[in-house]
């Protein structure tokens, strides 16, 4: 176990490669609290890459959603060149994606799938008019409001910026009352949505899934804490962002292996440190650092972690903040994305193609 330990670590490794990642999109402005990413790319049918995610901006949940723009707006880029350059297609405002009476404060994660009927869109966003189970009412800070995930489905890209939007999962159990961040997966041969889910008192996140067998997806049929957080570098967050399917080929040959990265931290904000304490990047809510697991045979209960101790992707700019992985898994290339933090504080994305031998060579 060790040695395949090691291999799947090695592969991981290749890929979200700190350094040779170069910039895809950038965030709007500068500085801490303005980055772009926490979506995912596919691939169509004639090979374009379709790229979606969200522009953050500035702001403090803390202190309501008047202190900042926060996440303002979604958008899908379209790359006809194989990631070469990337140009946008469509966005989303806060006010587009209101359901109901609900009002959009901030958009999050988002997922982008294929259909037989043309695409999915999967889009987490806090709105009002939704509160806090009874009895916690006043939990809820002011000018805050509630994660949830709403579905959007299209023919065409393009059309999905005049799509229905239908709310898909959502709780009112104060242990997971917060839903965001949805990515895709598979569960024993089917296809899965996956997400963070959030306690009411924002102290911890964990990772659950549903099958898209049921339509649609609810709670009711969703493991809400499947991949519960770890004891140590992240004690405090474990949201997972990407499955990857691996080659069966060498050591793989006869096992069904998927890995699985997750996002995590210490704590959910900022804390200072002793002064003769070792100094080390340990996460925290919006600068997460980055691990890996994996799991076999496609059963989602068997998840093990391989980043126990301590974070295995780290920016080296910044306060080290790497999260939202993303990859691509292409006929030849595996590609990866996700959030970098820079010496500005600013965390765009970044990419890294990762060529199919590579990755086979890691497994002879």
């Amino acid at each position: 176990m060790n040695d395949l330990n090691d291999r799947l670590m090695q592969i991981a490794s290749l890929m979200i490669d700190q350094h040779q990642a170069r910039v895809i999109v950038a965030p709007q402005r500068p500085g801490p609290g303005h980055w772009f990413g926490g979506g995912n790319m596919i691939e169509d049918d004639d090979g374009n890459f379709w790229l979606v995610g969200r522009y953050r901006n500035q702001g403090d949940s803390r202190t309501g959603v008047g202190s900042g723009e926060r996440g303002l707006e979604l958008a899908i880029f379209r790359s006809t060149d194989r990631g070469k350059s990337f140009e946008k297609a469509i966005s989303f405002t806060k006010s587009d994606l209101k359901v109901g009476s609900r009002e959009v404060l901030s958009i999050e994660g988002s997922a982008l799938r294929m259909t037989d009927q043309g695409f999915e869109l999967y889009v987490s966003t806090e709105k009002t008019g939704i509160g806090y189970p009874h009895g916690l009412e006043s939990f809820l800070k002011p000018g805050t409001g509630v994660w949830n995930i709403d579905r959007l489905r299209a023919g065409s890209i393009d059309e999905l910026i005049d799509a229905p939007r239908e709310t898909v999962l959502e709780t009112s159990d104060p242990q997971f009352v917060h839903i965001k961040d949805p990515f895709l997966g598979s569960h024993q041969g089917s296809d899965c949505l996956m997400f963070c889910t959030h306690p009411f008192c924002w102290t911890s996140s964990n990772t659950g899934y549903v099958s898209l067998r049921h339509e649609p997806p609810s709670v009711e049929h969703a493991n809400l804490d499947f991949f519960r957080r770890g004891f140590t570098w992240d004690v405090a967050i474990t949201r997972g962002t990407a499955v990857v399917s691996l080659p069966r080929f060498g050591m793989l040959a006869d096992r069904d292996v998927k890995l699985l990265f997750y996002d995590g931290g210490e704590c959910v904000r900022n804390l200072d440190e002793h002064a003769a304490a070792v100094r080390r990047p340990r996460g925290y809510s919006c600068e997460e650092l980055g691990g890996a697991a994996f799991y076999e045979d496609d059963d989602l209960d068997s998840i093990r972690r391989l980043s126990i101790v301590e974070p295995s992707f780290v920016s080296p700019h910044g306060t080290g903040c790497s999260r939202y992985v993303d990859v691509l898994v292409t006929r030849d290339a595996y590609v990866a994305t996700w959030q970098q933090a820079q010496s500005d504080g600013s965390q765009p994305l970044v990419m890294n193609i990762v060529q199919r031998e590579q990755v086979e060579s890691l497994l002879h």
